[in-house]
């Protein structure tokens, strides 16, 4: 297949998915609209061969049975400790490598939809077409244009009013190819009362060649329903990752994202929350490790419009060996939101003199029942902590790795027990 970007690529991308009329008519009007958007005017400097990148790559058809997964791919998921979770934690899992889901597997007899988003688009229409790009609009910037125009892959779950999974649904992204581009859509519908616990996990091997992860989530919380979103993304340091996501929170719903970014060489991700109805509350838990050649540029968006939500953004920023690692957050509280509150806690530690991070909140109250607290602290490795370590007999590597998890403790108590114990081992290395 053709990989050069223009038109007659997308119009064969859709054909070969068999995909109805108005998606191809989407993926072309998105491609219109990549061409004419700039890069973002804030952030890192971003520096993308658009000509270079592989905008689509299948290595194999989606099984639901790992002895059916190629070998070379099972020992890479088996390395990865996403086949021992999916037996002992998950109800589901959906593994995708480069373009598509290769394994997928429903593990719970509950009433629910889980499975790839290309197969949601065959399989339930109407659903799909009313939930697709209705929370992410593909003009909002020339990363979800192109997401738009070239898309494949990803997760569409619907849990229906009422249900409650007894374990996380989770989905694995991996890249394996140099120069690739991964843009997969995630579509996620938790009905009235409905709660989901959804883990993301994103690793890519080490390449000599710049890749690109370009994703987009839309998730869709309803009233009185709770979703919880865990990440911890490893991305190898060649690969940019450019991130769009979103929940919109009915009337006394809860939407709360984990964030975790220890790898990829820049991001550019802000998990955000519209808290649309009254009651409805948004919370964002994060951390950003950077090192050598990283720049990290996270944090979250807060929205509030209906009366009496609350809103809560924690951010954890750690640079070291020269890595730069920033917090870039909204927080608005409009005319129409009475009565509501909101708390961001930023926390950076710099572990050497060669690294840096820098803020850049943003904090609108907009009527006078509300109010908005918002703290921030930069500090450097306390030498007078490490001084009392090393007194105690505890080495300098260990007194640094006992520091920096105390740091991130507010962390690592929301996300699940396995990703927590998966988190410490990539702090370790």
């Amino acid at each position: 297949m053709n990989q050069k970007l223009n038109r007659d690529f997308i119009i064969n991308l859709s054909k070969m998915k068999n995909e109805p009329l108005w998606m191809l008519d989407f993926r072309l009007k998105s491609y219109e609209e990549f061409l004419k958007q700039e890069n973002p005017s804030f952030g890192p400097l971003l520096n993308v061969s658009f000509d270079e990148i592989l905008y689509y790559k299948k290595t194999e058809s989606q099984k639901d049975n790992w002895q059916d997964v190629n070998k070379e791919s099972y020992q890479t998921f088996c390395k990865l400790g996403v086949v021992d979770a999916e037996q002992k934690y998950l109800d589901g899992v959906s593994n995708q490598l480069e373009s598509e889901v290769i394994y997928h597997k429903n593990n719970t007899n509950k009433d629910i939809i889980f499975m790839s988003t290309d197969e949601a688009l065959q399989k339930y229409p109407v659903l799909f077409k009313k939930y697709f790009n209705s929370l992410v609009d593909y003009k909002e910037n020339k990363y979800t244009a192109l997401n738009g125009a070239v898309w494949s892959g990803g997760s569409f779950i619907y849990i229906p009013p009422y249900t409650k999974l007894d374990r996380p649904l989770q989905s694995y992204f991996r890249i394996d190819t140099a120069g690739l581009g991964q843009f997969e859509r995630t579509i996620i519908i938790v009905g009235e009362g409905a709660e989901l616990s959804y883990i993301e996990g994103c690793t890519a091997r080490v390449n000599a060649k710049i890749s690109l992860h370009a994703g987009v989530v839309e998730i869709f919380v309803g009233k009185n329903a709770k979703c919880y979103y865990s990440t911890i993304q490893n991305w190898s340091t060649d690969v940019y990752n450019l991130v769009t996501k979103r929940a919109v929170v009915l009337e006394g719903g809860l939407m709360q994202w984990v964030d975790g970014n220890i790898g990829s060489g820049i991001t550019m991700k802000y998990p955000s929350c519209i808290l649309k109805g009254d009651y409805a509350r948004g919370n964002c838990i994060s951390i950003a490790y950077a090192k050598k050649n990283q720049i990290l540029d996270a944090g979250a968006k807060m929205i509030h419009l209906g009366k009496n939500t609350k809103s809560n953004i924690i951010n954890k920023s750690i640079a070291s060996e020269g890595g730069t690692s920033n917090y870039r957050g909204t927080t608005k509280i409009c005319e129409s939101a009475l009565n509501s509150y909101a708390t961001v806690k930023c926390d950076t530690i710099i572990l050497d003199d060669i690294s840096k991070s820098e803020t850049f909140p943003k904090n609108v109250v907009l009527n006078d029942s509300s109010s908005l607290e918002h703290e921030a602290s930069v500090s450097k490795l306390s030498a007078e902590k490490m001084f009392y370590l090393n007194s105690r007999g505890i080495s300098e590597s260990d007194a640094k790795e006992l520091l920096i998890m105390g740091f991130i403790d507010d962390f690592k108590k929301e996300l699940p027990m396995e990703y927590a114990v998966e988190l410490n081992r990539l702090i370790k290395e």
